[in-house]
C-alpha cells in the first residue's frame, strides 16, 4: 500500500483546491473537557517517510505531509514543545514501545491485534470508498443501475469485496491496480470504478477532463478501516487526552480543514 501511495503521489502530483465536502469525525455536541496538561509539557511524536502525502521527505530531505503538519498543529494548539522524528516502518512501533516516542501518527491500522499493543486516539480522518465513473454520467448515478454493468476494482481488495456483496447483479472486473481500473473506466472498458476515494483522488490530476466521483462516499470500517488516529503506548492517558482535546480544537477553529484542503486539493468526501 505505501509503495504504490508513494508511486502515485510522486507521478501524479496535487493541483487546486474546489469546492467539497470536509471531513468531521468529532461529536459536535459534545463538551470540550480540558486535560490536565500540565502533566503533557511536551509530546515527542514518531511517524515513517514512506507514506506520501501523510508522512514522506520531499526532495530537500525535510519531513513533510499531513500527519506531521498535524502533529506540529496539535503542539502548536497546545501551546508545548514538540518534536517528530521519522523512523522505518517496521522499527517505529517497536520504537514506541520501548519509549523512544511518546506517539506514533503513521496511519497504523485499528485492528483488534493492534489494540491489544496500542492505545489509539479519536479518528482524525477516514479513507473511504467511492464509485467514480465518466463525468456525465456521474451526474445521474444510481448504484441500482449498475445491474448488468461493468464495475471495475483492485484485485483481490475490501473495494471488490464491497461489489460482489453488495451489488451480485453486476459484473466485477478486478484489475492489479487502482490506476489500471480507474484507466478501464476512462477507457470505457468499464462502467464504474469502486475503490479508496483517496487515490481516487490523486489520479484525477492526471485526468481532469475524464471522470468524477459519483454518488455519496462509503465508510465500512469493517471493510475500509476504521480511519487514521494517533497510536499510543498503553496507559499514556494523559499525552492521549491531549491529542484527543486538540483535535476537536483544531476542527472547531478550521485548521484540521485548511490542512485537509491543503493535501487533498480534490476532496475524497
Amino acid at each position: 500500500m505505501r509503495l504504490v501511495l508513494a508511486l502515485l503521489f510522486a507521478l501524479l502530483g496535487l493541483s487546486g483546491a474546489a469546492a467539497q465536502t470536509l471531513p468531521y469525525h468529532a461529536d459536535p455536541s459534545a463538551r470540550d473537557l480540558v486535560p490536565n496538561l500540565a502533566a503533557v509539557p511536551s509530546i515527542r511524536f514518531l511517524t515513517t517517510a514512506d507514506f506520501p502525502p501523510f508522512n514522506y521527505r520531499d526532495k530537500t530531505g525535510e519531513l513533510v505531509g499531513f500527519n506531521v503538519e498535524l502533529a506540529r498543529a496539535v503542539c502548536a494548539d497546545l501551546n508545548i514543545a514538540c518534536t517528530i522524528q521519522a523512523w522505518p516502518w517496521e522499527q517505529a512501533g517497536k520504537a514506541l514501545e520501548d519509549g523512544q516516542g511518546d506517539a506514533l501518527i503513521a496511519g497504523i491500522a485499528m485492528t483488534p491485534e493492534n489494540g491489544a499493543i496500542y492505545d489509539f486516539t479519536h479518528i482524525y480522518l477516514m479513507l473511504p470508498g467511492r464509485f467514480v465513473m465518466l463525468q456525465d454520467a456521474a451526474l445521474s448515478f444510481d448504484p441500482a443501475q449498475l445491474a448488468g454493468k461493468t464495475v471495475a476494482a483492485r484485485r483481490g481488495s475490501a473495494h471488490a469485496t464491497f461489489v460482489r456483496r453488495y451489488l451480485p447483479d453486476a459484473k466485477l472486473a478486478e484489475f492489479d491496480t487502482e490506476v489500471l481500473a480507474l484507466e478501464a473506466v476512462r477507457d470505457k472498458a468499464a462502467d464504474a470504478y469502486f475503490g479508496d476515494a483517496m487515490r481516487a483522488s490523486f489520479w484525477f490530476n492526471a485526468n481532469p477532463d475524464c471522470c468524477a466521483f459519483a454518488g455519496e462516499p462509503y465508510f465500512r470500517p469493517d471493510l475500509f478501516g476504521d480511519g487514521l488516529s494517533v497510536a499510543l503506548a498503553p496507559g499514556h492517558d494523559a499525552v492521549r487526552q491531549a491529542i484527543d482535546y486538540s483535535l476537536v480544537r483544531l476542527k472547531k477553529s478550521g485548521v484540521l480543514d485548511e490542512l485537509y484542503l491543503r493535501w487533498f486539493p480534490i476532496g475524497f468526501y
